[in-house]
């Protein structure tokens, strides 16, 4: 069931409590009607954050900063904030579900301060690339990343992470090293990268991959959000306002995508979303065509995809490998 675990009621219970507080401190209903496009968007966007690698933020960034043209620093806050509460929920979800080993999510202690680390990183010497080629490799990360994924041979088979060489840490911290610097910009994208790295370097099993990379982004998202609002004093009473209106949208939505995903194939929800990425992507080389967009969301699309499919296509390799190995089965003999 849904709500079959007591701390995940005690959280909704709380949140919802807190929310109600903050709506009537920070904001009002005239406010709320005036924008309903952030608690709209934020329907798919927080279902997709709790189903699927993708956080929250790969359908409220393009949403907002390439259709809606919100300023790319509000987008990409608004993505961090409102996943510090979706995708926390679905994480209580996931970790406090009867079923869950939490024992396997132990390397996320020490992949989230270098995620952070990446962040900050981030923060401090990318934010004056400029807004197109941000756009485009944004929106050329996760179209890439659907195609890839659905058209290769991917499947994990191991139920934990395990690495057996220092180098098989030191590329996974590499890898939440960078996409922390890409949550700088976009605010999600350490979830894809750690999904990516799970699946087909360590073979880990799909759904468990999606956990994983979820309360990877929920903790970033968490800690991203405070940086922003308590180090940097950089939040805005706007920006608090529209968290405000998607708040209790998230809060359900997330851990109701991630309810789903234990219960359907992966790949259902995931070709939903690859024709939402495909579509952004268009939309984005249609929307004022020009030069500089075609060039930076082709040359993008094409270098990651043939990353992506190298991936997958490795993981194939290694698995066909592993079974060819294995030695044949010979009968007993009973005389």
């Amino acid at each position: 069931m849904f709500l079959e675990s007591r701390v995940f009621r005690v959280w909704l219970v709380v949140a919802s409590v807190s929310w109600v507080v903050l709506f009537a401190l920070y904001t009002n209903l005239e406010f709320l009607l005036a924008h309903w496009y952030y608690p709209a968007t934020m329907v798919v966007g927080a279902f997709v954050a709790g189903s699927t690698p993708e956080g929250g933020g790969a359908v409220a960034f393009p949403v907002l900063n390439i259709f809606m043209n919100i300023d790319r620093t509000l987008a990409r806050d608004f993505g961090m904030m409102i996943q510090s509460v979706g995708m926390t929920s679905a994480s209580i979800f996931i970790l406090t579900n009867r079923k869950t080993d939490r024992r396997v999510f132990r390397p996320l202690l020490w992949w989230i301060p270098i995620a952070f680390a990446g962040f900050v990183a981030g923060m401090l010497t990318l934010q004056g690339i400029d807004v197109i080629i941000i756009q485009a490799l944004f929106l050329s990360l996760i179209a890439s990343f659907t195609v890839a994924y659905l058209f290769s041979r991917h499947r994990g088979t191991q139920g934990k992470y395990a690495a057996r060489h220092l180098k098989d840490r030191l590329f996974t911290s590499a890898v939440v090293f960078a996409g922390g610097m890409c949550t700088s910009l976009f605010g999600t994208g350490v979830d894809i990268l750690l999904y990516t790295v799970l699946v087909t370097h360590f073979t880990i099993k799909e759904k468990l991959a999606t956990e994983m990379s979820v309360i990877m982004m929920a903790v970033l998202s968490v800690i991203g959000f405070a940086y922003r609002g308590l180090y940097e004093g950089a939040l805005t009473h706007y920006q608090v306002q529209t968290w405000l209106c998607a708040f209790p949208v998230v809060m359900v939505m997330a851990p109701l995508g991630a309810h789903v995903l234990k219960r359907i194939k992966t790949e259902y929800m995931l070709r939903a979303v690859m024709v939402l990425n495909i579509a952004q992507l268009v939309y984005f080389n249609l929307s004022n065509p020009s030069l500089e967009k075609f060039f930076w969301s082709t040359g993008c699309t094409v270098l990651l995809t043939s990353i992506f499919f190298f991936g997958m296509a490795e993981l194939a390799r290694r698995k066909a490998a592993e079974v060819l190995a294995e030695p044949l089965l010979t009968p007993v003999s009973t005389e």
